[in-house]
């Protein structure tokens, strides 16, 4: 009985340190977890601000603002004649059969699409107008990014999404030998505020250093001087 209850005691023993190593392993694993495995910020976050930029961009897009010049497409549902291809005129407005006259021009199409839907309603029953833009003559310059100074070819060319500045700088024939390469500048419309950033065009071209390889956004910017002798 003694001898048995030794035994007992033992592997009482030997299970608890089994037990408390099995939580102190877990402890520690649960700490390097949560305090040694945060990654840092990359050096090169310029595909984390592409990303962003993209998206940006997209919503930008999608919240297309009518202006003038701009063909667009009103769709009646199951009433073709009501149905019409229109130009924004001078005016901002457009001509719709039944309706009249609309102002268009600083609308987006599901707005303009639910004024024409009410402007509707006293002729058909439960109107279901759709509105598209055919040909987006005012965004033109409104989606537009620019290089100036010291490149080969300045150049003013319709925003693409993706497009980087390292892309801008080659399509522009690359910098001219006079180029101050690192005091390049990106400047962006954010609202109401004009924001520069400082692009490091040397760092992108001669040492492969991305960091400053911002994606664009429409109505940018990017100037690079010269060197002063």
């Amino acid at each position: 009985m003694f001898h048995c209850d030794i035994t007992y005691r033992r592997g009482l023993s030997c299970k608890n340190r089994i037990d408390n190593l099995s939580i102190f392993i877990f402890l520690s694993f649960f700490c390097i977890t949560l305090f040694g495995c945060q990654a840092p910020p990359s050096a090169n976050a310029t595909m984390d601000t592409s990303k962003i930029s993209d998206q940006i961009s997209e919503g930008l897009l999608e919240q297309y603002v009518i202006g003038v010049g701009d063909l667009l497409q009103i769709s009646v549902w199951r009433n073709p004649d009501l149905s019409a291809s229109v130009v924004v005129l001078p005016s901002g407005d457009i001509s719709v059969p039944l309706v009249g006259d609309i102002k268009a021009a600083g609308s987006t199409t599901e707005q303009l699409a639910e004024t024409i839907s009410k402007g509707l309603d006293s002729f058909v029953r439960q109107p279901s107008v759709t509105v598209s833009v055919h040909s987006a003559v005012s965004a033109e310059y409104l989606q537009r990014v620019r290089i100036t100074g010291a490149v080969n070819k300045p150049l003013s060319i319709p925003y693409r999404r993706g497009l980087t500045v390292l892309d801008f700088v080659l399509q522009a024939g690359g910098l001219t030998p006079f180029a101050n390469a690192d005091r390049a500048l990106l400047y962006r419309q954010e609202g109401e505020e004009l924001k520069v950033y400082p692009v490091r065009l040397d760092d992108i071209l001669a040492k492969g250093d991305l960091e400053t390889n911002y994606a664009l956004l429409p109505l940018d910017i990017v100037t690079v001087p010269e060197n002063s002798f």
